[in-house]
C-alpha cells in the first residue's frame, strides 16, 4: 500500500514542476499593460516562431523576467528594446526596424507582386497577338465580293470533297 501512494505521489509531483507559471507582481497597472505588450512583441531567440509571452523556453522565462526587473527599475521600453537588440540583433523583433538589410523584407511582397503583374499583363498581351494571328479571316474584313466568293468555295462540292 506504501509502494503505491509513493509512486502516485510522486507522478503527480513530477505533472505540478511542468504546471510553473511566472507571476509578477506590477506596483500599477500600466506597468504590467507595458510588459503584456513587450513580451508579445519581442521574439524568442530559441522559439523562433513564437513571442516571450508564448514560449516556455529557458530563455524565454529568463528574459520575460528581465523585462520585468527593468520595468520595476522605471526603464522606458525603447530602453528594453535596445538591450534586446544589443543583445540578440534585429531577430528578436516581430516588426523589424526599416534599414538596408531588412529592406527586401519590408518591400519584397510589394516588389514580388508587382514583378507578377507584370508578367501576367505581357502573357495576356502575347497571347492576344497570337490569337489575332492565327484568326481565321474574318466575315467583316472581306468586301461582298471576296465574301461571295469564299462562300462559292465552301458550299461547293470541289470544297466537301477535299
Amino acid at each position: 500500500m506504501n509502494k503505491f501512494f509513493l509512486t502516485l505521489f510522486l507522478s503527480l509531483w513530477s505533472f505540478s514542476l511542468f504546471a510553473a507559471i511566472d507571476v509578477y507582481q506590477f506596483k500599477d497597472n500600466q506597468k504590467q499593460e507595458r510588459f503584456q505588450t513587450l513580451v508579445a512583441e519581442l521574439r524568442c531567440p530559441k522559439c523562433q516562431n513564437q513571442n516571450l509571452a508564448d514560449s516556455n523556453s529557458e530563455i524565454a522565462t529568463d528574459l520575460r523576467l528581465k523585462v520585468y526587473q527593468m520595468l520595476e527599475a522605471d526603464k522606458s521600453d525603447d530602453m528594453i528594446v535596445e538591450y534586446m537588440l544589443e543583445r540578440y540583433g534585429e531577430f528578436v523583433l516581430y516588426k523589424p526596424r526599416m534599414s538596408g538589410q531588412t529592406f527586401l523584407l519590408w518591400y519584397g511582397p510589394a516588389l514580388l507582386l508587382i514583378i507578377g503583374l507584370i508578367a501576367i499583363f505581357f502573357i495576356l498581351r502575347q497571347r492576344r497577338a497570337q490569337k489575332k494571328f492565327t484568326k481565321s479571316p474574318d466575315k467583316h474584313n472581306l468586301d461582298q465580293s471576296q465574301q461571295q466568293t469564299l462562300d462559292a468555295l465552301l458550299n461547293s462540292d470541289d470544297g466537301k470533297k477535299q
